[in-house]
Formats: C-alpha cells, structure tokens, sequence
C-alpha cells in the first residue's frame, strides 16, 4: 500500500481540491472515464455529506494489483470532529490499469485553483458524455441488430412452424398410406385365405357352412345365401329385396339409407324383409346364376375396398359351388349307377351271404369297386369281389362290363383259375389300358372245400368255427390285364361247417400312411372278436361290425366292398320230415347270367316221385 494524500477538509474550497487530486491521481493511473466519474461522484458526495456534520479527513492511497503494474485507488473518508452519533468510515477502491511507479505523493503538493478544478471536472464529465454518446449510439446500433435479429428469429420461427406443419401433413399422409397399404394388404391376405378355405371342399353345404364362419362378424354382421334349383326358381320368395333384384338383374344390388356412388350398386330402400342395417346382394355367377350372397354391414356402411373384396370373394365363391355342385352330380350318378350293378345276393342251402358297398366319401372315387354271386349251370355257387383301377362314371361302366364278361366265362362251368385267365386275355386283348384285381371262389354243394383263384387282389380271411382266424395269404396272381402272358392256379382251403370267409377291396383296409398290412391284421382281430351265436343268426349284422372299426369311423378315400360267405350245415330231407313234398329247383340259363335272384319251382311227385333237371 502506497500512502499518496491525507488531509482535513473543513471547507468546499478543500473538499474540492481533495476531489481534484483524486481525479488528477486516477487520470494519471489511467482509470476508465465512467468508474472515474462514478468514483468522483461518490466521493464528492461522501466530502459534502461530512461537511454538513463539521468536516472530515481524506486518506487517498494506492496499491500494485497483479504482476502487470496496475494499481487500485482506495479513498477512505471519516467524519471529524467525531459526533455523538459517530458515522463509520467510509471505503471506496478503484481499480486502475496503472502502472504504479515511483512516489506518487508529490501530487499532493499540488494546489490547484477551483476555478480549474471545475473547467477539469466539466472536462471529465464531457468525456463522460462523450462515452455515454458513444455508448448510447453503439446500443441503438445493437438495438436495431436485435430487433433485426428478433425479426429474422420470427420469421425463422413461422418458416420452422410451415415446415413443421407440412412434415405433419406429410407424416399424415404417410400414416394414411401405411393404413390403406395395410388394410389393402389385410383384405388380400383374408381374400386368399377365405378362397383357399371354400375351394378346399367339394360339399356345398360345407361351403356354405363355412361362408358366416369367414365373414362374421368383421365384414359382415349376417349372411344369408339363396341358391336356386336347377329347375326354374321362384325368384320373388320370402328374400330381401336386394337379393331379389340382384337375382333379376344378375347384377350386385345395395340397400341401404346412403349413396355410395359405385355404378356397380343400386340404392334401394329398405324393406320390411331387409335384415337390420343396410345390405349387399351378390349374384353367385359361373356360367349361370347359382343364387345371391346377401350380406349384411357389420356397421352403418360397407367399405368401398372391402365391397371390393367381397365381390371377388363372391365370384370365387361361386366357382366352389360350382364344382361342388358339379361333382356332387357327378358322384350321385356313379354311385348310382355303381349300386344299380350290384348283385342281390342268392339264396342256397349250407351257405349264408352277406354283403356290404361304401362308397368314397372323399373326392371322385366313386366307381370301380363290385361284388357279384351268382350260380354256374353245374349247381355251382362263385362269389366274386373285383376293383377295377380309375374312379367316377368310367369305372362304373367298365366295372359293369367286367362283370358281365366274368359271367359269360363262367357259364362253361370253368373253375376260379380258368375264368380268370379268360378274363385276363380279354383285357389284354380289348382293353389294353385297364387293369383290375379280382377274386373268386367257388361253392360246390356237399364239399367242404371251397376253389379259389386271385388276380393281384388282397387275401382272403376265414374263421373257423372255433374263432381262430388265418389268412389264404398264397401269392395272388398278376392283375388283370397287365400286359404279360399268364395262367392263373386254383388254391383250396377247408371250410368246416360254421366257418366264414371274407372277401373285401382294399378300401376295407387300406391306408396311404399305414399300407395293407395292419388293415388286415386289425381285420383278423374284429373277425376273431365276433360273437358266434351273431354269426349264427344274423351275418348282415356281423358285416357291420366288421366295418365300424375299419372305415365308419374316418373319411373313405376309396369304395369298400365286403362280402361274408358263411358255411352251414345243409338241411337234408330227413330233417325236413318224411312229409315233405320233393322239390325240384330249376335255374333259368338266362337269369344265371343276369344275376336276378335263382327260381324256385315246387312240383309235388306223390310218393315215389324222382327229381328233374329242366
């Protein structure tokens, strides 16, 4: 600390030298104008203050601040004479860039005229002034910076809020595109699923079935389907009368309280046999008009996209039904024709028959399977089961070809094995491209054995009368009409009094995933488990134990034949009674090929009479 001045002020005329020391004393030491002035101001205010109370004493010093050689000014003002109610000294520091050299005390010597003093203070305050100018002119110029500056901010402001603005519409209409891209997707996905759903089945009745299932309650709230008949339909029933209109027009119809604007509809009001809300009508069209797909709005209105997709739905809707329909015709007609062809079992002492046809409940495979018994001119009784390859109408009628060629063959009263390989040259000669398995064995009145021969076809099954089961398991001969030369071997087995065979296709026990063998094993166990006494008594109701565990239970794939050939103990006329008339039975030559069902002619002789064969 560098003492520079202390005095007493007791006058104006001091204090005003004081104060002009301390402005000489910063100005040397280079103080900034404005903390000078500041300073001085201060000062001079404290020097008045203290005049008022009797005087007071200046101490002026200075001090280095930093290692630049800048300095500070402290004034330190007290109050004297002190007063009863003593005023505290007052400090004020100025900070000067200095620098701080030498002995600045000689200032002090210095006495200045107040005249001077006051030209140097009006000096000071000009240069104030003068810097306040300047400062007052650097602020308008920073105010009008700012205030372009505040304008440039707002207009980036509205630029940043249109651009914002636009990126919202733009993202809108992004959002809105995603959502027509994913409903559009959505619909394509359902349309897909909903054709591969009511194309997978040939049963219109499932597909109408299946039709609310895919619909409600998404795209439609009901949904109703009028399908004509093949004869000409009534089509002013008890139906909406958009389906009607739709079904005279042979174009879709709308109802409803709105206008959607599609040439494609026509608004109509709603009547008292609409259902509730408004409806659409879709004609089902293929090459005709099958009927009309009304469906009712799951809300107040149908979706343009989704009229779209149900319209599309509609038409493949329409070709289902029609193949549908289509192959359900042509399935009847094969089963029909098929069951036409089956032989009406014949009656014969010491053999009991029964027999069974399924046909295919899945898919064209109608057709191709028979059985046939019939009565050779010797007295013989053949039973037959065949399948002929192929399906549907065709099978049908070279299955009946087939069959009737096996009975004009059988009429020389050839064996199993002779028959066959007749038949087999008949193929290959007339029917190159058809192949068919068969069976036949051979009932002679009185014999215990029964004759048979095999063509490709599965093993037989027998039962004995003491419930054991085997298999006539002996290599079969080649199918029927495989292009190769072949002669076919008769086979015999034992059949007791009280035994069963079984003859079946391969629809009994054939399955794609398990192959024939465990079809026929579980075949042996049903056979085996069958009650005696059943078998006995009613053989028809043993056929359809055999069946229910092997094909009522699951779709067919395939027809199944079965045929039960059981053994009895023939009736003699000893055991009918020494009364009874004699019987003579004739077999008309054509109804043994025909396979009508064998006469029987009871002529009395009296006592005596003898038997003729006419």
């Amino acid at each position: 600390m560098i003492p520079v001045d202390a005095r007493k002020i007791t006058t104006a005329t001091e204090a005003a030298r004081a104060r002009t020391f301390a402005a000489r004393l910063t100005a040397v030491l280079g103080a900034p104008e404005v903390e000078r002035a500041r300073f001085l101001t201060e000062l001079t205010a404290r020097l008045r203050q203290c005049l008022g109370h009797g005087g007071a004493e200046v101490t002026l010093s200075v001090r280095r601040v930093g290692p630049d050689g800048g300095g500070q000014v402290q004034a330190v003002v007290r109050p004297r004479p002190p007063t009863r109610d003593p005023m505290p000294p007052w400090r004020l520091a100025l900070t000067c860039p200095g620098p701080v050299t030498g002995n600045l005390s000689p200032f002090a010597d210095v006495d200045d005229d107040p005249v001077e003093a006051v030209l140097a203070a009006d000096e000071e305050t000009a240069a104030v002034l003068s810097r306040l100018d300047e400062t007052e002119r650097l602020l308008r110029v920073h105010r009008e910076e700012l205030h372009q500056t505040n304008q440039g901010v707002l207009a980036l402001h509205a630029e940043l809020d249109a651009a914002a603005l636009t990126q919202q519409k733009l993202l809108d209409a992004e959002r809105a595109a995603r959502g027509e891209a994913e409903k559009a997707r959505r619909l394509l996905t359902f349309l897909a699923d909903a054709s591969a759903t009511v194309t997978a089945s040939l049963d219109h009745e499932d597909i109408l079935r299946r039709l609310p299932e895919l619909l409600v309650p998404e795209y439609a709230s009901r949904v109703d389907v009028w399908l004509f008949d093949d004869e000409p339909a009534d089509r002013n029933g008890a139906h909406p009368g958009a389906a009607v209109a739709a079904a005279r027009a042979d174009r879709p119809q709308h109802a409803g309280a709105d206008r959607c604007g599609l040439a494609w509809i026509n608004d109509l009001p709603l009547s008292r046999t609409e259902p509730t809300g408004p409806v659409l009508s879709i004609p089902l069209t293929v090459r005709r008009t099958l009927g009309v797909l009304t469906l009712t709005a799951a809300g107040d209105r149908f979706d343009a996209d989704t009229r779209v997709m149900l319209l599309e739905l509609a038409r493949r809707t329409a070709i289902a039904l029609d193949h549908a329909l289509r192959y359900e015709q042509h399935r009847d007609t094969a089963e029909a024709l098929q069951r036409a062809q089956l032989t009406d079992l014949p009656a014969i002492d010491g053999l009991h028959l029964a027999a069974r046809y399924l046909p295919a409940t899945r898919g064209l495979n109608i057709g191709g399977d028979w059985y046939d018994a019939f009565f050779q001119p010797d007295g013989s009784l053949l039973t037959v089961i065949g399948d002929v390859t192929g399906h549907g109408l065709r099978a049908a009628v070279i299955m009946g070809q087939l069959r009737t060629a096996l009975r004009a063959h059988a009429i020389d009263n050839d064996g199993p094995a002779q028959i066959l390989t007749r038949l087999h040259r008949m193929l290959r000669h007339q029917q190159p491209n058809l192949y068919a398995t068969a069976m036949i064995a051979r009932f002679q009145p009185g014999d215990p054995q029964v004759v048979w021969a095999a063509a490709g076809h599965p093993p037989a099954v027998v039962r004995a009368p003491d419930g054991s089961v085997r298999v006539l398991d002996t290599k079969p001969g080649v199918m029927l009409g495989v292009p190769l030369p072949f002669e076919y071997e008769d086979h015999t087995a034992e059949l007791l009094a009280g035994s069963t065979l079984v003859l079946y296709t391969d629809g009994l026990v054939e399955r794609r995933a398990h192959g024939i063998d465990p079809g026929i094993e579980l075949l042996s166990r049903t056979l085996a488990a069958l009650d005696e006494p059943e078998l006995e008594e009613d053989l028809d109701a043993c056929a359809e134990s055999l069946l229910k565990p092997l094909v009522h239970d699951s779709e067919r794939d395939d027809d199944v034949c079965l045929l039960l050939c059981r053994t009895t103990q023939p009736v003699t006329p000893e055991a009918a009674g020494a009364e009874s008339p004699e019987r003579l039975t004739v077999i008309p030559s054509d109804r043994a090929l025909t396979g009508l069902h064998r006469d029987s002619v009871e002529v009395t002789r009296g006592e005596g009479g003898r038997r003729e064969c006419l």
